[in-house]
């Protein structure tokens, strides 16, 4: 029996293709306008990078967290809370730029980190300034303003009591005659219990070494204590926010070639840290 002959297909695409065609199409176009929307701009994106990296080292180029305040890099610090000082400066700048564009229609204009951080720089030191004209007082009430230098910058303000009144040479014991000026310096450092106060103990470069003191960096450590634990002793303040450190031979103020410079090098320095670098502290 003869097979028949297959008719042929109808000429032209199936009609389905061409509804698949179309949907595919508008897909491409949802897609194509979800990412023309979502495009940065890497140029502004690389310019914020840049600045942050110069301005505050948060990113890679620098080191560690702002708000802590604690430390950046190797050796170096940080004023603290300065990203917080940076954000309500940066609200106000918008706060001020969004009633000019209510009245004027002007751009707010861009706040400048770098004038954030003078100002803040700046404010700290006015208050540093502040705390070493009402120590300086303090010191003239109990007598002892002649035996204590005051200076200051934008972290803290620096006391520095004379070594050869202090210590003896190659000892870290404060002398007997020297206990009422720590005690009466101690009453006048009871004003600042907020503030972190740092001890620091130093040398003259006589090298020395006995079964008790190891070296001169040693020694250094052992004579910021004995301050230190005499404030602790004579005043309400915070023994956590009392902090000592030893400097050894490494910060001469003095020529230690002579008697009486290795004399002024064997010293104390209090640091009494102002309110911007002390942070916030809880008890």
């Amino acid at each position: 029996m003869a097979r028949k002959s297959q008719e042929d297909p109808p000429k032209g695409s199936p009609a389905w293709m061409a509804t698949f065609s179309d949907l595919m199409n508008l897909l491409l176009c949802f897609f194509v306008l979800l990412f023309s929307m979502s495009t940065v701009d890497a140029e502004k994106f690389v310019m914020v990078i840049a600045s942050l990296q110069n301005t505050f080292s948060v990113l890679p180029a620098g080191g560690s967290s702002i708000g802590e305040g604690e430390m950046v890099g190797a050796g170096i610090s940080q004023l603290k809370d300065l990203d917080i000082f940076f954000q309500e400066a940066n609200s106000e700048g918008e706060e001020q730029g969004g009633a000019a564009d209510g009245d004027n229609d002007v751009e707010p204009e861009a706040v400048n980190p770098e004038d954030v951080k003078e100002q803040y720089r700046e404010e700290a030191l006015n208050e540093s300034q502040e705390m070493a004209e009402q120590l300086e007082e303090k010191l003239a009430e109990y007598g002892i303003q002649d035996q204590v230098e005051v200076d200051f910058n934008a972290d803290y303000v620096l006391l520095t009591l004379n070594g050869a009144v202090l210590f003896d040479s190659g000892k870290a014991e404060v002398r007997d005659e020297a206990k009422e000026l720590l005690v009466k310096l101690s009453a006048v450092l009871e004003q600042y219990d907020k503030n972190i106060i740092e001890v620091e103990g130093h040398t003259d470069n006589v090298p020395m070494h006995s079964a008790k003191y190891e070296d001169n960096d040693v020694l250094s450590m052992y004579r910021a204590l004995s301050v230190a634990n005499i404030i602790r002793e004579n005043s309400d303040l915070n023994p956590a926010l009392i902090k000592s450190a030893g400097r050894g031979e490494y910060v001469p103020i003095a020529d230690n070639s002579t008697p009486e410079g290795r004399a002024r090098n064997r010293r104390a320095e209090i640091k009494v840290y102002n309110s911007y670098s002390s942070g916030d502290v809880t008890e």
